[in-house]
């Protein structure tokens, strides 16, 4: 099936729920000085609608690469007017960017959650203030969602520490690794809300007994998964007995075969464990180098919320919360969805 085939199928799967959910009894109020639009009797539902949309980034990524193609695909089939700001996965720069966008006054605003709800808050109350429809995906804002989801915010993404465990655990089942095996996770603790994915991998491990070492992917690794070949190589020369490795970062992930090769390691050595998928992970699954993979299905997580503030926008919709991140990934089905990897859908 094409990308263009299957995102209006997406379109048109989620406007008909949405619709059915609008025969609710309780009315859901528009964002506060507006009037919802009438339906439009010709042209695209969203023609007119100006959006900032943030896919996480560096251009070209494997992930934010499959982000953006999903918003990409939204803007075309609605008609949206949408800007793109890559933030090198970089916090501080979501923030920023906020603020930039924020000061063209678009219709809506959608976010990568990665800084959390206290670096967020005061900026998406600005955002509300002014009439700006802010919904966010990737990472959750639970405080700011409740707050504003009346007013159209909502989430596309994961349930992080859901996910994590679930990985976790699965991998377990699979190797019957436990008590005095060696694993190594490369994470993201130090990030709020974003780390508890992390977090949900090592509970999982050390729960069946694993020692588990974590090591925190720094800034440069962050923006170019490549820059940390010789922490990973560092660390397998330090714990030879190592078992298991989790990349909790797609772009690590994808880069999977890189670190183990450059650590003389063959695919059977080390069960490799990550998120996302993407060609290059598709070809370490395949070769053995990665063994388990938990797809969030990142192409959602560009298209629905192009789609949650053009609902808002036109017709006063509250925000939705739709979780994409229950399915594993590996050698026994990953040739079903290889055509989708391999067009950046999946």
């Amino acid at each position: 099936m094409g990308a263009k085939k299957l995102s209006w199928s997406i379109c048109s799967l989620v406007l008909a729920l949405v619709l059915v959910a609008g025969c609710a009894p309780a009315a859901t109020p528009a964002p506060a000085g507006e009037t919802p639009a009438a339906v439009p009797a010709t042209g695209k539902t969203c023609e007119g609608v100006k959006i900032v949309f943030f896919p996480g980034g560096p251009p070209g990524c494997p992930f934010g690469t499959v982000v953006y193609n999903g918003a990409v695909a939204a803007a075309a089939d609605l008609g949206a007017d949408v800007e793109y700001m890559f933030s090198d996965w970089d916090t501080t720069k979501m923030i920023d960017q906020f603020k930039e966008a924020m000061a063209t006054s678009p219709d809506g605003i959608a976010i990568m959650g990665h800084p959390g709800d206290d670096a967020f808050g005061s900026l998406v109350d600005e955002a509300e203030s002014k009439g700006i429809i802010v919904t966010s995906q990737n990472t959750t804002l639970p405080t700011i969602e409740e707050k504003y989801k009346s007013n159209g915010f909502g989430y596309v993404g994961q349930e992080l520490y859901a996910s994590g465990y679930l990985l976790g655990k699965d991998a377990i089942k699979r190797t019957g690794f436990g008590q005095g095996d060696r694993a190594m996770v490369w994470g993201l603790l130090a990030e709020p809300t974003r780390g508890l994915r992390t977090q949900g991998v090592i509970d999982a491990l050390e729960e069946a007994g694993m020692t588990v070492d974590y090591i925190e992917i720094d800034k440069a690794t962050n923006a170019d998964a490549t820059a940390g070949t010789p922490i990973f190589t560092g660390y397998v020369s330090s714990k030879p007995d190592v078992k298991l490795v989790c990349t909790d970062h797609g772009g690590l992930t994808a880069t999977l075969e890189t670190y183990l090769t450059a650590a003389g390691k063959g695919p059977d050595d080390i069960y490799g464990i990550g998120f996302d998928v993407s060609p290059a992970t598709l070809e370490a699954i395949r070769g053995g180098w990665t063994d388990l993979v938990l797809d969030q299905q990142p192409f959602l997580q560009g298209y629905l919320p192009i789609v949650q503030i053009c609902l808002t926008k036109q017709y006063g919709f509250a925000g939705l919360h739709t979780d994409t991140g229950a399915g594993l990934i590996s050698q026994d089905n990953v040739e079903a969805l290889a055509p989708l990897i391999e067009q950046q859908i999946r």
